[in-house]
């Protein structure tokens, strides 16, 4: 059976410790629902981006935590019509 886990990672890519002790998923979508709800944690404890693995092939990633406030940057800087 396909475990799904978590790395973490700072901005340049060095794997970190999570701030909140992730399980080993069993669906994608469990590990994604998990990331959903921690990462707001994870992140102020020193986490700035993940990648998810199916075992030890990666899905995706890097997938920064900081998306929220690159959004609103953008819109900050966007002129206004």
């Amino acid at each position: 059976m396909a475990a799904w886990t978590w790395r973490f990672e700072t901005a340049g890519g060095t794997e970190v410790q999570p701030a909140v002790q992730p399980e080993e998923f069993t669906t994608q979508g469990d590990a994604e629902s998990w990331i959903g709800e921690y990462w707001k944690d994870l992140k102020e404890g020193g986490t700035d981006q993940v990648r998810l693995f199916e075992d030890a092939t990666e899905i995706y990633g890097p997938m920064s935590l900081h998306a929220e406030e690159a959004e609103a940057a953008e819109a900050a800087a966007e002129p206004e019509a």
